[in-house]
């Protein structure tokens, strides 16, 4: 028999794999004739905020495709709630390529501090839709396979207790020092690639 969420995670793949390539086309190849008798390594260097943009979107939406493809080897049913919250997760990660153009304009120019907000408030957002969708399915087991890891499923709980409040810290952040801000936003995305049984035990033995 066919997985019930099947189609919801070909769904998700697809969206993920379209928000991931779209990030690219912020990369403008520049052109002598925009500044006149400047050398075209100097052009590209002047794109540094688009780089740096583009690598830290590409790191987060990645990682996000990872840690749906460990959410859904746990959730083995499906309901209408299920699919609603999961198009609300995909929503944000289809918005993801706004937010990145915008800090790539802005970054390293005086309005920076605002465009670092609205680019880390996007996942703040996204931090709690993965948790209301990953709590709704593991309450009561209502959408887990019988042979549910409890274990694991209570790592995975816990490393994401922390994501919304630390994303929030993150876009508070971004008032005060930008680079930090973002700084800790890439710090949070590699924490969540880590798997949860592994961030937990370091956890405890640290």
């Amino acid at each position: 028999m066919d997985k019930e969420t099947a189609r919801i995670e070909a769904f998700s793949d697809g969206v993920f794999a379209i928000a991931i390539t779209l990030l690219v086309l912020e990369l403008k190849i520049p052109h002598e004739d925009d500044v006149a008798h400047v050398a075209l390594s100097t052009l590209l260097l002047r794109q540094w905020p688009d780089y740096v943009s583009f690598v830290i979107s590409f790191t987060f939406i990645g990682i996000m495709w990872i840690n749906h493809h460990r959410l859904f080897n746990h959730i083995k049913r499906a309901d209408n709630t299920l699919m609603i919250l999961n198009l609300l997760l995909l929503m944000g990660v289809t918005a993801v390529p706004f937010p990145t153009a915008v800090l790539g304009q802005h970054l390293g120019h005086y309005d920076d501090r605002l465009a670092a907000m609205v680019y880390n408030g996007t996942y703040v957002v996204i931090a709690i839709v993965f948790n209301v969708l990953w709590r709704y399915a593991v309450r009561n087991g209502r959408l887990l396979g019988r042979d549910a890891d409890l274990e694991t499923i209570g790592h995975i709980s816990k490393q994401y207790a922390f994501g919304p409040l630390l994303y929030l810290a993150s876009f508070g952040l971004a008032w005060v020092n930008v680079a930090a801000s973002l700084a800790l936003s890439f710090a949070l995305a590699i924490f969540f690639a880590i798997p949860p049984h592994v961030a937990t035990r370091h956890k405890r033995e640290g």
